[in-house]
């Protein structure tokens, strides 16, 4: 008889309720041998039909990783609109909160896989007609609230957005924004952030600062509620900024959070194709020119993953935020987050689409990181 493997994990978080506000789709996925030039036509290799969206997505991860995820988004009343919701119904997650148009359209998603660049691109069709804060009641909206850890907003749907955020706020719930791109509305959201997740341009887009580490610093300056920002930066990996809470490392001399940065490249294990992280110590942290905080800085690297295993991006930066979403309910450690994070996001992108190859709690491929 063959033997079972046992995997050990840590039991679930005891506070495991997210709330997620943004995007839900459809995705229409097809794989090219090469992106085509204009007025090319191509032929795909692979086409399928498969469930997107950031919030979506994000939330379809956290709820394969064991939490209870509730969704407000807008669907319409046609095929599509029931094909996003009955895939997100059938991985866990709340959907009574999910505004139904009569009339109307879904979102959908074109997206196309270069097998020779590694890369994907998509064009995309919003909800219409688009959602507005009237689309939620109040008793909606404080029922997908109570109870819960953490709200994540994808920056998408940003007037209801904004609405769901200020009463997070008044409920001492704290907030994740995924700054993307610097979307309409935007600020607003930053504005009551507790943690910031943002594409590897957005810090320099939004700020005008050439060097991601000195626009990190700005960014914490700007919101003095965050609690961290983290850049993700793909194959790269990720740099996380840390405010320090009670101030330590306020009386040791200044440091170039640049000059940090390279310093801790030089500590990666270039032999470990896992991710990883290095992390300085909390300390005065300085921006020429911008500015000062007190805190750490953190150097997460990516997964080292074969050529011939990558089969599509989409979704990785989703799967990297909702294994984040697990991770600040299980009150893991930012050396244990980042690691673990990339690692979702890197099994993401060994299957077609968005949300094939989310890993489960179960994962063997986990089992490393959730020790």
């Amino acid at each position: 008889m063959a033997e079972t493997l046992s995997i050990a994990v840590p039991p679930l978080p005891w506070r495991r309720i997210v709330v997620g506000c943004g995007m839900a789709a459809i995705d229409f996925v097809a794989t090219v041998d090469a992106f085509p030039k204009p007025d090319d036509k191509i032929r795909s290799k692979r086409l399928k039909v498969l469930g997107g969206g950031n919030a979506g997505n994000a939330l379809t991860c956290a709820a394969r990783l064991g939490l209870t995820p509730r969704l407000i988004s807008k669907v319409a009343d046609d095929t599509h609109g029931g094909y996003i919701l009955a895939e997100l119904e059938a991985d866990g997650i709340d959907i009574s909160n999910v505004v139904i148009c009569n009339g109307g359209t879904s979102t959908f998603s074109y997206v196309i896989v270069d097998n020779q660049m590694k890369t994907r691109t998509c064009i995309y069709t919003p909800v219409y007609p688009a959602m507005v804060p009237e689309d939620l009641p109040r008793s909606s909206l404080l029922s997908a609230l109570d109870e819960a850890k953490l709200v994540y907003f994808d920056g998408w749907l940003h007037r209801t957005a904004l609405v769901i955020a200020q009463q997070a706020a008044e409920m001492n719930i704290p907030i994740l924004i995924d700054a993307e791109t610097n979307k309409s509305g935007l600020n607003g959201l930053l504005d009551l952030a507790s943690y910031i997740i943002c594409s590897e341009k957005f810090p320099q887009e939004w700020t005008s600062i050439p060097s991601i580490t000195y626009a990190l610093v700005s960014i914490l300056l700007r919101f003095p509620h965050v609690r961290f920002a983290i850049a993700t930066l793909g194959e790269k990996g990720c740099i996380m900024l840390e405010r320090s809470i009670d101030d330590e490392g306020s009386d040791i001399d200044e440091t170039d959070v640049e000059n940090l940065l390279e310093s801790l490249k030089m500590r990666v294990d270039k032999d470990n194709v896992l991710p990883s992280c290095v992390s300085s110590e909390c300390m005065r942290l300085c921006a020429p020119g911008v500015g000062t905080i007190s805190g750490r800085l953190l150097l997460g690297t990516a997964e080292i993953i074969p050529s011939s295993e990558i089969v599509d991006t989409t979704g990785a930066g989703d799967a990297f935020i909702g294994a984040i979403l697990y991770a600040l309910c299980a009150e893991m450690p930012p050396e244990k987050m980042l690691p673990f994070a990339a690692q979702v996001a890197a099994l993401c992108c060994r299957a077609l689409g968005a949300r094939t190859g989310l890993p489960r709690r179960m994962d063997p491929r986990l089992a490393p990181f959730l020790q």
